[in-house]
């Protein structure tokens, strides 16, 4: 079994080392200086550190090499990227299924990966979610880790979970393509939201009052989308927010953090190395909500602080200053 891993950043770098104690594995990178120096190391120093690849990972720089007898599709390219890699596979006349762990939404449209899975792709082929709380310093590592695969066909979900589930990494599966994409998705806002609280020494008790509202934020909004509530309760939905929202390896997380103490946005995202794809998808969570009339009250405030100039504190005095409800609302 050979599986084309699509994107050389830490996580999908650390995916396909998982993947290739079982299987064989081509790690594509768009980048021919980078494809150069992870050749040259075996490991990927730029994203992962000195974690060296072995004998059954190979790695590319060209995508129809990557693709050539591959049996399946990880896609781990940025949301932003997601649509072209795409259109890049079908130009190639590539017809395998085609697994994602990209998590936000498509800048520009709002759409979620698995919309835009259904425009390039079709719903006649077979498609899925790789989504949970997962930092990549602790999969190559070799520490226990737990996923959720969600696919547009129960049977393929539970053939393509087999390939990848084994040792420290176990694969849940679904078929709640919806509500998984929306938990990966939001989830970074929400970590933003704690970062901040936490940079501002809010305590635990604002903490662990931000995920949970944050919870029954990203619930509404997923419902609203067709996601299923029981999902939110699970590994893609309250298992990542709580991992994002508290993890010492979350990007996101040190976004927010990082502009309570003062740093503007620009400073900080040229400072992480990574993406934060909270920070893009923010923005268009609240397009998406406005058009879908869902109440978003902690994403309007992050929105708020990395978009409209509001400060860290006024957002959260803001927070905290809303009318009383109940909490079932």
């Amino acid at each position: 079994m050979k599986i084309a891993v699509l994107g050389a950043g830490a996580w999908g770098t650390a995916l396909a080392m998982q993947i290739s104690q079982r299987h064989q594995v081509a790690l594509w990178a768009r980048n021919a200086e980078h494809v150069s120096g992870m050749r040259k190391a075996r490991s990927n120093p730029l994203y992962l550190g000195d974690f060296r690849f072995n004998d059954h990972l190979s790695i590319e720089s060209e995508l129809e090499a990557a693709l050539q007898d591959a049996d399946l599709i990880l896609s781990v390219v940025p949301t932003a990227g997601f649509r072209n890699i795409l259109k890049e596979i079908n130009a190639l006349g590539s017809q395998l299924p085609v697994i994602w762990a990209n998590k936000g939404l498509e800048p520009e449209t709002a759409k979620l990966p698995h919309e835009v899975a259904l425009e390039e792709l079709g719903n006649g082929r077979h498609w899925g979610a790789l989504s949970g709380p997962s930092f990549a310093a602790e999969l190559v590592r070799g520490l226990p880790t737990a996923i959720t695969l969600a696919a547009n066909d129960e049977v393929f979900a539970r053939d393509a979970g087999a390939l990848l589930h084994g040792g420290n990494f176990r694969v849940y599966t679904s078929t709640d393509v919806a509500g998984v994409s929306v938990g990966g998705a939001l989830k970074n806002v929400m970590a933003i939201a704690s970062g901040i609280s936490d940079g501002m020494e809010f305590g635990n008790n604002a903490r662990a009052a931000l995920i949970t509202r944050g919870l029954a934020e990203m619930t509404r909004f997923g419902v609203a989308l067709g996601g299923q509530k029981e999902t939110f309760m699970g590994l893609a939905g309250s298992g990542d927010l709580i991992l994002t929202c508290t993890g010492q390896y979350s990007r996101n997380r040190e976004v927010g953090i990082r502009l309570a103490s003062g740093q503007s946005l620009s400073d900080i995202l040229q400072s992480l190395g990574h993406v934060a794809e909270g920070v893009n998808t923010t923005r268009e969570v609240i397009r998406r909500a406005e058009q879908l009339g869902v109440d978003m009250p902690i994403t309007y405030e992050v929105d708020q602080v990395l978009s409209h100039g509001k400060s860290p504190r006024t957002a959260v005095e803001n927070l905290l200053s809303r009318e009383q409800k109940s909490e079932a609302v």
